[in-house]
């Protein structure tokens, strides 16, 4: 299943050819990728008691800093940016107050973005229109 969700992402259009169930493998990745978050959202819960709309928004935004840091589409990138902006904000908590963090982690998308917008390890694709 793992090699089919590759072959898809790479090539939509060419798998049916070669005998996969195109349809089948994305309802499998959906159902995975769901369980996953249900998982996470249950063991965020029981660490932090409190339940609000909002529970899970600064880790959803944290991902996505992460992800962009250290570049969109490349797996990589994005644990190495997961490493790097926890280690920053390990490092701010030290030195700093703690409501501090997310501030910093906020400035660090900022500047990723204005210098170079594809993170550290992500390629800028060009599309002919």
């Amino acid at each position: 299943i793992g090699m089919a969700m590759r072959a898809i992402s790479y090539d939509k259009f060419a798998i049916p050819l070669m005998g996969i169930p195109v349809n089948r493998i994305i309802v499998v990745t959906f159902a995975l990728g769901s369980s996953l978050a249900a998982v996470a959202g249950i063991l965020f819960g029981l660490s932090y008691p409190v339940l609000d709309p909002y529970m899970g928004m600064i880790i959803g935004w944290k991902a996505f800093i992460a992800a962009v840091v250290g570049g969109i589409g490349d797996i990589k990138g994005a644990f190495i940016g997961g490493f790097l902006l926890g280690f920053i904000e390990i490092f701010v908590i030290t030195f700093f107050p703690s409501s501090y963090k997310d501030l910093i982690s906020f400035v660090i998308l900022l500047v990723i973005l204005t210098i170079k917008p594809t993170g550290f390890f992500g390629i800028a694709k060009s599309t002919k229109i």
